[in-house]
């Protein structure tokens, strides 16, 4: 597997397009993803019960469309909590890019984000359409504008791609994802288009992805608040001409790998670009007796307001760390915990067996001050994993999120 520059245009027979149509002030606020022929498509949504009204079509169309050719996105408004009403606005968004790219509106993938509760400008979503339409193109950069005009308080676009090579066929993989707040997934967090030349089945397509997603966009947390809109969607068109995976063998655990470092990778970037983050937090749990406990361990370390507290402060609080895995849920011997500090600057021990280690506040406040913060906990119970991300809490996350909507 080789990592290649690109997003969502990498993989051969894309196209994508970002522009500025008037949702936002002087941002650009829609994005088109096309497949030039009719792709495989899967997708994981929201476990959320109030789900926006692109989320429930894309959920219909998973489930009921053999083929996805689009995924049309926005940025500004939600859609969620829209009723009826929003629920019509979403599928006009997609009848109207049907018809500007001649294809079954059941091959349209919506996706919004943004404010809650607002109904979308339809005049504007359509004449974004057609501008964004006119501006499809299959270079790097047209990728490169799609993944920004779906940011909301993302600082930078979020895009990753990879190489590698399935039955003697180059295949590339690529992605975008947007999310910096309201970021606790039960799903994966956000919205995410990845796209790729593979044939695959779509059955083993979203089989893959639903697989993936716990173990990457699963595993972030920013604010521990689950989005109505988060989705993640994929693209396969086959264009890469190897034989199409219908069965789980070398091939699909090559897609496997290369779909989990995308994934991961732009997991990271989420967690790291947190709303007023300015560090990102990784803790990883070792010694676990099973990997579903070591996963609930690690998420809850990384969503503790008072753990994301402590890192932006740099203050080796380690007790803040061992109280949330132990309100996690997961069981454990707290008597037998040896917990790390980890980053660029080095790694302390802080714990051993439950109790503090005599070590430096100074070399530990150190290891904390730098952009990426690592916490690694061993149970010495098992051989079982796991690792999330999130990011420090900081007074500029209460800002951002105090004054959104205006």
């Amino acid at each position: 597997m080789n990592i290649i520059k690109g997003g969502v245009t990498a993989a051969k027979g894309f196209y994508a397009a970002g522009v500025y149509a008037g949702i936002k002030k002087k941002r650009k606020d829609m994005a088109l993803v096309y497949s030039g022929v009719p792709a495989k498509g899967a997708g994981t949504f929201t476990t959320n019960v109030v789900k926006a009204a692109p989320v429930k079509w894309d959920i219909k169309l998973t489930k009921e469309s053999e083929h996805i050719q689009a995924v049309v996105l926005n940025s500004g408004v939600a859609n969620a909590c829209t009723g009826s009403q929003g629920e019509l606005n979403n599928r006009q968004m997609a009848e109207a890019v049907a018809q500007a790219l001649n294809i079954p509106v059941t091959s349209v993938y919506t996706a919004s984000t943004g404010v809650i509760g607002k109904q979308l400008p339809m005049d504007v979503i359509k004449n974004g359409v057609k501008l964004l339409a006119q501006s499809l193109s299959d270079d790097i950069e047209a990728g490169t504008l799609a993944a920004e005009a779906i940011m909301t308080t993302d600082t930078y676009a979020k895009e990753c791609a990879v190489s590698f090579t399935v039955g003697g066929k180059e295949v590339v993989l690529g992605g975008m994802a947007k999310g910096s707040g309201m970021i606790h997934p039960n799903m994966a967090t956000m919205l995410g288009v990845i796209t790729t030349d593979l044939a695959i089945s779509k059955e083993l397509l979203q089989e893959a992805l639903s697989a993936d997603v716990k173990k990457s966009f699963n595993m972030i947390s920013v604010d521990r608040d689950t989005s109505t809109n988060d989705s993640l969607l994929i693209l396969a068109n086959g264009l890469a001409g190897n034989e199409e995976i219908k069965e789980k063998n070398e091939d699909y655990d090559k897609f496997c790998e290369a779909l989990n470092y995308v994934t991961t990778q732009l997991a990271k970037m989420l967690a790291a670009d947190g709303e007023g983050a300015t560090k990102l937090l990784e803790a990883t749990i070792v010694g676990a007796k099973t990997e579903e406990e070591a996963a609930i361990l690690a998420k809850s370390i990384i969503s503790s307001n008072l753990v994301k507290s402590a890192v932006y402060g740099s203050d080796a609080n380690w007790g803040r760390i061992l109280c949330a895995m132990g309100y996690s849920g997961a069981d454990f011997d707290p008597d037998k915990v040896d917990l790390y500090i980890e980053s660029s600057e080095g790694k302390l021990k802080l714990v051993e067996n439950g109790v503090a280690c005599d070590y430096s506040e100074e070399f530990a406040t150190k290891i904390l001050s730098a952009k990426e913060v690592k916490a690694i906990a061993d149970l010495k119970a098992g051989n079982a994993t796991a690792t999330a991300w999130g990011c420090d809490l900081t007074y500029d996350y209460v800002k951002i999120n105090a004054d959104y909507r205006s």
